[in-house]
């Protein structure tokens, strides 16, 4: 009996420990997100959209993380938000670079994203509970309605409002959530009263759209501002006036449990580093020099402290 019993009492002492190692919800945290009593046993799965800048992004904040001494693996090129961020949800990656007015506004349809401060906070207000976003940076991307030189001239287009008489005689292409989502077709429609002759699906912001456009396919298209392609190819980006795109400032998006100060630390020094001119410097050199994404992250971090 007494041999029983110490085989019942190893065995439990040899859960607890198990339990304790591998971050168990039930394992009691200390101030700095390890369990009780020992180092910090934090592990973070980093996840990336279907797209080079988000990509990039994600090398950054696991390098950045890897630097700190944190356990980090990556699973990059996911896919869109509708693929993404249930995975965020669920545990299965914790840690993504996002846009704070893009994400509020997919969150909640009515979201205001007018400004940085506005964005942010409709952002915090609409994601899921065990969810929670660390320090936006200055850096910012937003979407944009791009159309060829020859089109803008031909038009006379500046602004997305100048489409507004001709879009019944042009095609809108982008990435082929933006058919449904509230900030892309139908909510160009509701804010623009833009009705395009038609909607192409493409790739999200990438080589098949910037293709389409140049030879004609489509007359407009969803690119990214910090997309080196605009300036390579004389493309016009259309003045948002009305503020649809919003303030889509860069900002980690994590799960709660594993924002330990360690984490929040590494991430928001990155974040305080990283302003729109440095991203799209950074996003060039992978796009038009293609040089590898995780040389260029590592290469800035160490350039800035932070590698």
């Amino acid at each position: 009996m007494k041999k029983h019993l110490a085989l019942v009492a190893a065995a439990a002492a040899s859960l607890t420990l198990a339990a304790c190692s591998s971050g168990n919800p039930l394992a009691s945290p200390s101030a700095d997100g390890s369990a009780s009593g020992g180092p910090s046993t934090v592990s973070i799965v980093v996840g990336s959209a279907n797209f080079p800048e988000n990509e990039l992004l994600a090398q950054i904040y696991a390098q950045a993380l890897k630097a700190k001494g944190v356990d980090v693996s990556t699973k990059l090129n996911i896919g869109s938000r509708e693929t993404y961020l249930p995975a965020l949800k669920n545990g299965e990656i914790n840690l993504l670079p996002e846009y704070t007015g893009a994400l509020a506004r997919y969150l909640n349809s009515d979201a205001d994203i007018s400004t940085t401060d506005a964005a942010l906070a409709s952002l915090k207000s609409a994601l899921p509970e065990n969810l929670t976003v660390l320090d936006p940076s200055p850096a910012q991307d937003n979407d944009s309605i791009t159309v060829t030189r020859a089109t803008a001239d031909q038009y006379n287009l500046k602004t997305i409002e100048d489409l507004v008489p001709h879009a019944p005689q042009l095609v809108l292409g982008g990435p082929p959530e933006w058919k449904n989502r509230s900030y892309g077709v139908p909510g160009l429609e509701k804010t623009y009263g833009l009705k395009f002759k038609s909607f192409k699906a493409l790739d999200t912001a990438g080589p098949l759209t910037v293709q389409a456009l140049k030879n004609g396919q489509v007359q407009a298209a969803n690119l990214f501002t910090t997309d080196p392609a605009i300036k390579a190819n004389d493309f016009v980006s259309l003045t948002d006036t009305k503020s649809f795109f919003g303030s889509q400032n860069v900002i980690p998006v994590i799960t709660k449990e594993k924002a330990t100060p360690e984490v929040t630390g590494a991430l928001n020094a990155v974040s305080a580093k990283l302003d729109t001119d440095t991203l799209a410097t950074l996003v060039s050199k992978v796009v038009t020099d293609k040089e590898d994404a995780d040389q260029v992250a590592g290469d800035w971090l160490k350039s800035v402290g932070l590698g």
